[in-house]
């Protein structure tokens, strides 16, 4: 396993990350418990969860397991998305209970999707209980966790609050977090990444991401969490680990991992924007929606239709499978167009919704 320092906190952590949100039984704690375990024994040592991963069970499947490890051998992050101060204290202290430990290491302010929404958490009060709870060793760091786009996060960032931050990059979406990632580098905050499987849409459409694939990598799940680490800014890859497969294939990357040059680098990119040109990135900034549709939701689905020519049963299938929505809700739009006034990627989200099955 490879190490790598998490910006300034002084913490070296592994550059596979696991995280707790896709056990493949998350009600058999014991099963789940022994997964991480095996992640720990193959050198992972940063374990990251959240209150209501895995309908709220995913605190309680940590605390089960990392009370059997010595307490200095890893670094565990959980997630509040709270405004207010009080209930960013309750949902910390209930945090740490499941997770039987008496500090986090890592605390993320949770979901900021937007300018609006990081300034409500600061004049709720949720920021300055954060802080104070760092004061009383409760949090070890206080990092964010965001889904806005780059030049926005960047902005946030910029206050100098956070020593870490979580985002989406990947294969698919770097273009709109590039500047975030590169931001973050400059500062020496630490970046976590998360989705670097573009959510499942790498692995399930092998086809289309072949390009991936080099010398060293033969698969194209090798080849994106290459490409995700190849760049000089990110401390580690958060991966949704469901089973010990899934760990000993990513563990794999490790083993063999050379990080692509500059050159590598740019001719992947140049490739992607020209084959990736109007993919929906799940960046969240179309919401939110007046009749709240779950808009990303639904053009992530889209997305299966452009990576299978057009078959309309994929989408449905990724409804059913990986969002757990129905068709029924994209029918309601009201065609208000305030989505795609705010896209930053300009895409037709209304026609887009009406041709979803």
């Amino acid at each position: 396993m490879l190490y790598r320092p998490l910006g300034k906190t002084g913490k070296d952590i592994s550059v596979i990350s696991f995280g707790g949100m896709r056990f493949s039984e998350p009600e058999n704690r014991q099963k789940s418990s022994e997964t991480i375990l095996y992640a720990y024994e193959q050198g992972i040592n940063y374990f990251d969860t959240a209150p209501l991963y895995c309908d709220d069970r995913s605190e309680n499947i940590f605390g089960q397991a990392l009370c059997q490890l010595p307490r200095e051998s890893f670094y565990v992050s959980s997630k509040c998305s709270q405004d207010k101060g009080e209930d960013l204290r309750k949902s910390l202290e209930r945090s740490l209970r499941r997770l039987k430990v008496e500090q986090i290491d890592f605390l993320y302010i949770w979901h900021l999707m937007n300018p609006e929404d990081w300034e409500g958490r600061k004049q709720g009060g949720a920021i300055e209980a954060a802080l104070q709870a760092q004061e009383e060793g409760l949090i070890g760091h206080l990092f964010c966790s965001s889904h806005m786009e780059g030049k926005g996060l960047a902005k946030v960032l910029d206050e100098n609050i956070f020593e870490g931050v979580l985002l989406g990059y990947n294969a698919i979406n770097f273009p709109y977090r590039q500047t975030a990632v590169e931001q973050a580098g400059q500062q020496g905050i630490g970046v976590v990444t998360m989705n670097p499987l573009g959510g499942g849409l790498i692995p399930q459409n092998p086809e289309h991401f072949a390009f991936l694939k080099t010398a060293n990598t033969d698969n194209v799940v090798s080849g994106a969490l290459q490409f995700n680490l190849s760049h000089p800014a990110i401390t580690t890859a958060l991966v949704g680990f469901a089973n010990t497969q899934e760990i000993d294939q990513a563990v794999e990357v490790v083993d063999t991992f050379i990080p692509y040059n500059k050159h590598q680098q740019q001719t992947l990119q140049t490739h992607i924007k020209a084959s990736f040109a109007g993919f929906c990135t799940g960046c969240g900034y179309c919401l939110p929606c007046p009749v709240d549709i779950p808009i990303p939701k639904y053009l992530d689905s889209y997305n299966q239709i452009i990576l299978t020519d057009g078959d309309k049963q994929a989408a449905l299938n990724r409804y059913k499978m990986h969002w757990d929505i129905t068709p029924q809700q994209a029918k309601e739009c009201i065609a208000c167009g305030a989505c795609e006034e705010r896209c930053t990627q300009h895409l037709p989200i209304i026609q887009r919704l009406a041709e979803l099955p």
